[in-house]
C-alpha cells in the first residue's frame, strides 16, 4: 500500500537522524543519496518529518504513527494518508483553523499538552504570550524580503505572473510562502534580501547618522549591515565574524546591494582583538550575538525535539563576554544594539541586567519582537547607550 510505503520512507529516515546536523541540509544529502525517491516521495518524506518535529515533546507515551498522524494532522489543511489511515475521524476536519484542530486533539487525546510542545525548564521571556508561541509551532513561518519601495510594486507583479501570491506587510516588506523557489523566479536578485520580518524589525532600534562608522561585529551573512546601509547609505563599517567564509559570502551580496564602504575582519571576539582593533572607536556596534535560536525553531523545529537546554547556559555566558570585550571600542554616548533570535529569558533580560550592573552602559529601549503572530521569527533587541567616562 502507498501509505506503508510513506510510513517506511519517514520511519527511515527519522532512524538515520541524530540531529546534529540542520534538518534541511541532512535531507539534501539524504535524498541525493537515495536517488531511488522520487519526487512525490521526497515531498511527503519532508512533509512527514518536518510534521513530527513540530510536535516537539508532546504525547511521547503514544506510539510513533499515533503521534506522526496527529502532526500532520495539526500542521497542514490537506489530510495525508497517515491521518486517513491512523486518525479516519479527523480526516474530514484538517481544514479547519489550528486552533480549532487543537481542540479536537485534546478531546481524542486528553493526554495531550501545548506546553510540552515546547518543553524546556528554562524560562521564556515575560513578554511572550505562550500558548500562541506554542501554537505558532503547527504553522510554517513565511518567507519574508525587504525591498526597496520603489521596486515593491513590479516585484509583486512579477511574482504574481509566476503564480506567487505575494502579500504587502509595509512600505518595504513582502511575505511569500515558505520554500517559494526565488531563484527560479527572479535569478537576479539585487532589488531585494532575503530577511525575515522580525530581523527587518530591530532596524528600529539602530538610528545610524550620517558619516557615522559602525561595527557589525557579528556579522554572519551581512543582513544586520544591509538593514544599516539601507537606513544610511552614508555610513563606514567594519563587518567581523570568527568565521572566514561567511566573511567572504558577503562580497557580492554586499556589491549586489551597493555597499561600498566597508572593512572586513576575522575575530574571534571572546579573544583580547587589542593588536587589530587599538585605534578604532565606533559610533554604534551591532551585536548580533550567537545564541539557542530559540526563537526561529518554528523553521528548524527538529530543535523541539534535539536541543539539549543546558547549552543556554553557554550561550548567556558568550553573550556576556562578548558584551564586555566589544564596548571598549564604543564611544561615550553611542549606542551598543544587542539582539538575540532567542526567546529565553537568560539570554536577553538576564543579559541585559548584567550588561547594565558590569559594563558602562545604560538602558534606553527594549523590545522582545513577536514573530510568532506574523508568521515569522521572535527576536529580542535592545538599544544600551555607553554612559560618558566623566560622568562616571
Amino acid at each position: 500500500m502507498r501509505v506503508e510505503h510513506q510510513i517506511r520512507a519517514f520511519e527511515q529516515i527519522f532512524k538515520s537522524y541524530d540531529g546534529v546536523q540542520p534538518l534541511h541540509r541532512f535531507l539534501f544529502a539524504y535524498f541525493k543519496k537515495n536517488k531511488q525517491m522520487g519526487s512525490s516521495d521526497r515531498r511527503w518524506a519532508n512533509r512527514y518529518i518536518y510534521s513530527f518535529f513540530r510536535l516537539g515533546k508532546a504525547l511521547m507515551k503514544e506510539d510513533q504513527l499515533t503521534r506522526l498522524a496527529i502532526a500532520d494532522f495539526l500542521c497542514n489543511p490537506t489530510p495525508g494518508l497517515v491521518v486517513e489511515t491512523t486518525l479516519p475521524e479527523l480526516k474530514d476536519q484538517t481544514g479547519l483553523p489550528v486552533k480549532e484542530k487543537i481542540t479536537l486533539i485534546q478531546q481524542h487525546f486528553p493526554a495531550f499538552k501545548l506546553k510540552e510542545v515546547f518543553n524546556f525548564k528554562e524560562q521564556l521571556s515575560e513578554a511572550i504570550d505562550e500558548l500562541s508561541f506554542f501554537e505558532s509551532y503547527f504553522t510554517q513561518p513565511d518567507l519574508f524580503l525587504r525591498v526597496k519601495a520603489n521596486d515593491i510594486s513590479q516585484l509583486t507583479k512579477t511574482l504574481k505572473e509566476n503564480g506567487v501570491e505575494a502579500i504587502t506587510v509595509g512600505p518595504t516588506t513582502l511575505a511569500l510562502p515558505n520554500g517559494t523557489r526565488l531563484e527560479q523566479i527572479i535569478p537576479d536578485q539585487k532589488h531585494f534580501q532575503i530577511q525575515d520580518l522580525s530581523s527587518q524589525k530591530t532596524g528600529d532600534l539602530f538610528d545610524p547618522q550620517t558619516w557615522d562608522y559602525w561595527w557589525d561585529c557579528c556579522a554572519a551573512s551581512g543582513g544586520k549591515s544591509l538593514l544599516l546601509h539601507d537606513l544610511q547609505p552614508n555610513i563606514q563599517l567594519l563587518v567581523s565574524d570568527v568565521r572566514e567564509n561567511s566573511l567572504n559570502n558577503l562580497d557580492e551580496r554586499f556589491r549586489d546591494a551597493g555597499l561600498k564602504k566597508y572593512q572586513k575582519k576575522v575575530l574571534d571576539l571572546l579573544l583580547n582583538n587589542e593588536v587589530d582593533l587599538h585605534h578604532y572607536e565606533f559610533d554604534g556596534i551591532v551585536l548580533d550575538a550567537p545564541c539557542s535560536g530559540s526563537g526561529t525553531w518554528g523553521r528548524t523545529p527538529e530543535m523541539l525535539y534535539y536541543f539539549d537546554e543546558h547549552k543556554v547556559s553557554y550561550f548567556s555566558k558568550l553573550q556576556k563576554n562578548i558584551a564586555a570585550n566589544v564596548v571598549k571600542y564604543l564611544k561615550d554616548g553611542k549606542p551598543l544594539i544587542y539582539i538575540t533570535c532567542s526567546v529565553f529569558k537568560k539570554e536577553n533580560e538576564e543579559v541585559v541586567s548584567w550588561l547594565l550592573e558590569n559594563l558602562p552602559l545604560k538602558l534606553e529601549r527594549v523590545e522582545v519582537i513577536k514573530g510568532y503572530g506574523n508568521k515569522a521569527d521572535t527576536m529580542f533587541a535592545a538599544r544600551l547607550i555607553k554612559a560618558d567616562a566623566s560622568n562616571l
